[in-house]
């Protein structure tokens, strides 16, 4: 999918490009291209003289090869973007071509983005840019605006993160914790701790292609000062990871303390039981020696006397840990 983006009255406009006829109408600052047809690609580099790399969202792409400036101007940069589902989330990668001198559309600049699929951090500047006026006025706002977006999603998700983590907090520390309830914790408190996890490297990815363009210092006074405000945002944002690793880890040893006092209890019922039944075993074990002569071979209510011995052997220590509170 192929899509264009262009200023009109301040607002940046969307147009979807089916044909290379439909692209030569328009001067765009932004392209963006969702999982492109090598057709698609071959339209850019007829019009806009770029050349798409094949490995553009490779993954295993060496990071030292993730930002640098060709011979011609183009600035290159290979960014992550966090996609916050419930169910899978996930990074996606998004190659960034910056022309800043576009000669053959007379522009001072054109951003090509190229991903696999719809990302939440496109959807809301798109929809942001066309409600504010003015919020973007070349190339280079629109990836700063991304990065910007970027923070302001992950911050999103922390906040979601604190009121999932809310929720599991009540269950652990409400005291009845049963071994269903504590897998259903520990498999929350698990998800919860993997995209947290994700957005603190996807803040460490947002920071360093920052960086990189403020070195290379080609952001004018006002540009440099948003990125350095969104620098500071980001740092802002470490504190938040760092603490809910913190309560992650808090959430994860209470619930297996829970789970050990469940495994004690079990343990402890088998212990007193044992105990309980040592003295019996062992009058059992006397009266089943092979004495020449037994007492109750000669006594009528001999075995009835040795049954209500091991009987009331056992309810002794029973009555004892009773009275100790060990069977409470």
């Amino acid at each position: 999918m192929l899509n264009i983006f262009s200023l009109a009255n301040g607002r940046l406009f969307q147009e979807e490009i089916s044909s290379l006829e439909e692209l030569t109408r328009f001067q765009p600052i932004w392209v963006d291209l969702e999982s492109p047809t090598p057709e698609e690609k071959r339209w850019i580099s007829q019009h806009f003289d770029v050349q798409v790399p094949d490995d553009a969202m490779d993954e295993d792409i060496e990071e030292s090869a993730r930002f640098y400036e060709e011979d011609n101007g183009e600035l290159h940069i290979r960014s992550d973007f966090l996609i916050a589902d419930i169910e899978e989330p996930r990074a996606v990668r998004v190659a960034f071509i910056l022309n800043q001198h576009n000669a053959a559309l007379k522009s001072h600049g054109v951003l090509f983005s190229v991903h696999e699929e719809d990302l939440p951090v496109f959807r809301l500047l798109r929809l942001r840019a066309r409600r504010a006026p003015g919020l973007i006025e070349d190339a280079k706002d629109v990836l700063l605006e991304l990065f910007s977006v970027d923070a302001e999603y992950s911050a999103d998700t922390l906040e979601g993160i604190y009121d999932e983590l809310e929720k599991v907090s009540k269950m652990v520390l409400s005291g009845e914790v049963t071994d269903e309830l504590a897998g259903e914790v520990l498999a929350e408190i698990a998800r919860q701790e993997d995209l947290n996890g994700r957005i603190r490297r996807n803040m460490m990815d947002t920071r360093r292609a920052l960086s990189f363009t403020m070195r290379l210092r080609m952001l004018n006074a006002e540009q440099f000062d948003d990125a350095r405000q969104i620098l500071r945002d980001i740092d802002s944002l470490d504190s938040h990871t760092a603490f809910l690793f913190d309560k992650i880890n808090f959430l994860m040893d209470a619930t297996v303390g829970f789970i050990n006092i469940n495994q004690n209890k079990i343990i402890k019922i088998f212990s007193v039981a044992s105990v309980a039944l040592l003295p019996p075993t062992l009058i059992a074990s006397v009266y089943g020696m092979n004495f020449q002569f037994m007492p109750e071979l000669q006594w009528e209510y001999g075995y009835g006397l040795a049954v209500l011995l091991m009987m009331a052997s056992a309810v002794v220590p029973m009555w004892y840990f009773r009275r100790r509170g060990w069977l409470k």
